[in-house]
């Protein structure tokens, strides 16, 4: 009874060691990464970023109107909250760059205002990192799909990733030259 105990332990392991190995290695976006390959804003476009940590946007409702198209609504301290969360891993785009070394990475489909800026945190080993307009103990703000909203501190580490091994592939056109000989 015990080996067979053994083989199926060995077979599970080796299951999830095959499977381990097919999902994507994510690393870190830095600044490094994006000079070292000179990307311009349209090659950015075209990779695949993934959020490395979760991020929750919260703001208070005022009594005045209001739309809630992609959060939901919560009840905190007896107000009105609406909350949106954006889960770690979460696939995203650039969507454009205000300036150098700014992404606006959109997380949602449809709305192009509904982004996070991202850039460089010297104190993160300039990996890309979610920018707010302040950052206090607490939290910050940060501007999604033109509303205010106020993120924990705990986002501040939410940095971008990407799948290098997508990245690199290269297409190379080779041939082989024959030869040349005098007629």
């Amino acid at each position: 009874m015990k080996i067979s105990n053994l083989f199926t332990f060995i077979a599970l392991l080796g299951i999830v060691a095959m499977f381990s190995s097919c999902a994507p290695r994510l690393t870190p976006f830095t600044q490094k990464l994006y000079e070292k390959n000179d990307w311009s804003e349209s090659d950015l476009k075209k990779i695949q970023f993934y959020l490395s940590e979760d991020v929750v946007l919260r703001r208070e409702i005022t009594k005045g109107g209001s739309k809630i198209e992609s959060g939901s609504i919560k009840v905190v301290n007896g107000s009105k909250v609406e909350e949106i969360r954006i889960k770690k891993g979460t696939p995203g785009v650039m969507t454009f760059m205000p300036k150098e070394n700014r992404f606006a990475v959109a997380f949602e489909n449809g709305n192009d205002d509904r982004y996070l800026m991202f850039g460089p945190n010297p104190k993160y080993g300039n990996r890309y990192a979610l920018l707010a307009s302040n950052w206090k103990r607490k939290g910050g703000e940060v501007t999604y799909d033109g509303t205010k909203f106020y993120t924990t501190s705990q986002s501040a580490y939410a940095s971008l990733l990407v799948n290098l091994k997508k990245i690199k592939k290269v297409s190379v056109k080779s041939r082989t030259a024959g030869g040349r000989k005098i007629d």
